[in-house]
């Protein structure tokens, strides 16, 4: 992977391929790694950039609470530091709150956005209080156990055991996020404004990818906009992680998509 400086943290990445740029965030206690099948499929069409989040990763994880914006403006600077114009930005779950900042808040240099089994709605008071238990978890027990926890049940009930090498593997991948990163995410995520009505407001392409099993955020709260520039996608059989379910249709729908941006 490759590093630069941004927003005051070391920030790692990838970025392979030619072609319109499409920008790929992670989910929480996830990395860079998630899209390690959908990459190389991406990459024969477009140029793909995959960050790891702020906290996450190979990225520093500065110690204290983070926000949704500031690593809206660390991805923001790193693509203003390759020289990159313009781009789509899709993010699964906790990546689609960054790419919804972005959306908002970098209107000038997006072709267009999408959430990935993620949602445009704040934190429930009953999600806020979660979030706090799970700062308390990882400072008690370390991020392994809390990942142990987590991971499972990312993945639909039915693929648990036909996917169990990338249950297994999207674990591992969890155990490489430093505990006070983790914690900052989860404040960040916490804190959270509502921004679906950025969904139905812009004149961006919109791409609203949700897993017909998901049981962390259903579709209901991923499809909470309509119009001639959302595209609704489901994924049958996917729970949260149709990157490691389900990628091939996870492609089809980022390229239909591409070709409209």
């Amino acid at each position: 992977m490759d590093t630069v400086t941004v927003n005051g943290i070391t920030m790692a990445y990838e970025d392979r391929g030619q072609g319109n740029t499409v920008v790929l965030l992670h989910g929480f206690c996830g990395s860079s790694a998630y899209w390690e099948i959908v990459q190389p499929l991406l990459t024969q069409s477009y140029r793909v950039i995959i960050p790891d989040l702020r906290g996450h990763g190979s990225t520093d994880a500065p110690i204290g609470a983070y926000t949704i914006d500031q690593m809206a403006d660390d991805v923001a600077q790193l693509l203003e530091s390759l020289g990159v114009a313009k781009y789509s930005v899709l993010g699964h779950s906790m990546g689609g709150y960054v790419a919804l900042s972005m959306a908002e808040r970098y209107p000038d240099r997006l072709s267009g956005f999408g959430l990935v089994h993620s949602t445009a709605y704040p934190d429930s008071d009953e999600a806020k209080e979660k979030r706090v238990q799970a700062v308390a978890n990882i400072a008690a027990s370390g991020i392994t156990p809390f990942v142990d926890g987590l991971v499972p049940g990312l993945f639909a009930e039915g693929m648990r055991n036909t996917k169990e090498k990338y249950v297994n593997r999207a674990i591992e991948i969890g155990y490489g996020t430093p505990p006070h990163g983790a914690s900052g995410a989860a404040l960040a995520m916490r804190d959270r404004v509502d921004r679906r009505g950025i969904l139905s407001s812009t004149s961006f392409p919109v791409l609203l990818v949700a897993g017909e099993n998901d049981g962390v955020v259903p579709k209901e709260r991923t499809f909470t906009a309509e119009g001639d520039h959302i595209t609704q996608v489901v994924i049958e059989g996917a729970g949260h992680m149709s990157m490691y379910e389900a990628p091939e249709e996870l492609v089809k729908a980022i390229n239909d998509f591409m070709s409209r941006t």
